[in-house]
């Protein structure tokens, strides 16, 4: 479930090379729209970020901190509201988040988003053009938002192509030769210059004059290993071209990313309209794929792992019902409690949560089923013990149903009372974990304590063998 942080992160990009002072222009003329909201208490910006930064950016990128006063507003319609506000700034993709949602974002998929499309293949401009074809193909989804495609661009460089007979001729590698012309024209720290407890990198490179452009660098001389000196213009040819601004990798390949952000819908069923929409409108030429990255990725994740691990635990608690009551009839009747929780949860979660079977709700299911297994054993072991003090089956069914009544009863009871507060605080921060829990619990307390009851009673008058379980408990109970 998506966090109630009471702060808002609002992540701004123009396009490349797009200087500081323009980017600030825009950046400030956020802040305004932003300022003019009634919920919006404070904003910070940042603008750019240093290039040996753990999120180093551009000057053309800026992150503006919102303080917002959800007493009288809800998180959602504070977002929605902001979005409309600043849906009109031109040529900028905005994105808006929360604080810690935002970094589990960017841990999970590299992006800031909810939902991150990986794009893939060998070509950087086809990559680009199958981006936009995706853009179009899944804009106006219903819930989806805040999308766009990573920023890129073509920008001028400075290309050193070099020629190998040459550079054999003087023992110059291609290393020796790139490392020579960054320490001239980019520099290199050589050492410090320290004045009082102040330390600053001495770093030595040619003067601008002698670094301006391609024809002075074609100039300018270096040292090679078999003493000469020489031209970087007889070890290379150096030219001014146009390149591309940034190359994203993962896991050796290259990408792209559209990102995107879920309002009003779960991540789930909208990822699934974009795969639809995708496979209908867009051919993907040879070598060319895309991932779904981002909550919706670690979220089919987690659902795996608890699948398995629940069926596991399920496995493990039969087992153990049968190496205490030492009959299988017993242990199966012990586990109907499962589905008569099960529709209660279920019920739960579509009254008051919207049908989204988040991973809250699924661990609301792990809680309910282990409290429903421990009601089935009050009964199933009860009914057993009245059989080894030779009741008959209709009489321990009767009198074990009435004296476990109370404990059953008091179980449910206590965890209902204790879980209520966290089910009517789902719109106040810190709880959005617990709420979905709390909901699906409650829902399935109240259809298993009332089913169990009857239904397991019921069951076990008409299938419980009376003489194999007395003989099953008697036999166990002698070898214990």
């Amino acid at each position: 479930p998506e966090f109630q942080e009471g702060t808002l992160v609002i992540s701004a990009v123009t396009a490349p090379g797009t200087g500081l002072q323009a980017s600030t222009g825009i950046a400030q003329e956020i802040e305004g729209r932003l300022l003019e909201h009634p919920a919006v208490e404070a904003t910070s910006r940042r603008t750019g970020r240093a290039e040996l930064s753990a999120h180093a950016q551009g000057a053309n990128a800026s992150e503006i901190d919102v303080q917002v006063d959800l007493s009288e507003r809800e998180m959602s319609e504070v977002t929605a509201d902001v979005r409309a506000r600043l849906s009109s700034i031109p040529g900028t993709n905005i994105t808006i988040g929360q604080p810690i949602g935002h970094r589990i974002d960017h841990m999970l998929s590299g992006t800031r988003t909810d939902i991150a499309l990986k794009i893939f293949g060998p070509d950087l401009y086809e990559l680009r053009d199958l981006a936009g074809q995706v853009q179009g193909a899944i804009e106006g989804t219903p819930g989806l938002v805040d999308l766009s495609v990573a920023r890129q661009a073509d920008v001028p460089q400075l290309r050193l192509y070099p020629k190998r007979q040459e550079m054999a001729k003087y023992g110059v590698t291609p290393g020796h030769l790139n490392h020579a012309v960054e320490a001239l024209v980019g520099g290199e720290a050589v050492s410090q210059v320290r004045e009082g407890q102040l330390a600053f990198g001495l770093t030595v490179r040619l003067d601008s004059a002698r670094r301006a452009g391609a024809t002075s660098i074609r100039n300018v001389l270096i040292d090679t290993p078999t003493g000469p000196t020489v031209p970087v213009s007889r070890l290379a040819t150096v030219q001014h071209e146009r390149g591309p601004n940034t190359i994203s990798r993962e896991d050796v390949q290259r990408k792209i990313v559209v990102s995107a952000n879920t309002s009003g819908r779960d991540v789930g069923s909208v990822v699934a309209d974009l795969q639809r929409r995708i496979a209908e409108q867009v051919d993907l030429p040879e070598n060319y794929y895309y991932e779904v990255g981002g909550q919706y990725e670690n979220a089919r994740q987690a659902s795996r792992r608890i699948g398995w691990l629940s069926l596991v635990a399920l496995l493990v608690v039969f087992l153990l019902l049968y190496q205490e009551f030492g009959s299988a009839r017993a242990a199966t009747l012990v586990l109907v409690n499962l589905p008569l929780a099960l529709t209660g949860g279920v019920a739960a979660l579509f009254l008051f949560l919207g049908g989204t079977l988040d991973i809250a709700a699924m661990v609301g299911f792990v809680t309910l089923f282990g409290i429903a297994v421990r009601n089935g054993i009050l009964l199933v072991s009860h009914y057993i013990t009245l059989l080894q003090e030779d009741k008959s089956l209709r009489e321990a069914v009767l009198q074990g149903s009435m004296e476990r009544l109370n404990p059953i009863l008091m179980t449910a009871l206590t965890a209902g009372l204790a879980l209520i507060p966290l089910a009517l605080g789902g719109g106040e921060p810190g709880k959005e974990i617990q709420t979905p829990l709390a909901i699906v619990t409650i829902g399935g307390l109240l259809t298993s304590t009332f089913l169990n009851m009857v239904v397991v009673p019921v069951l076990f008058d008409r299938f419980g063998d009376q003489e194999a379980l007395r003989s099953a408990s008697e036999n166990h109970s002698l070898r214990d």
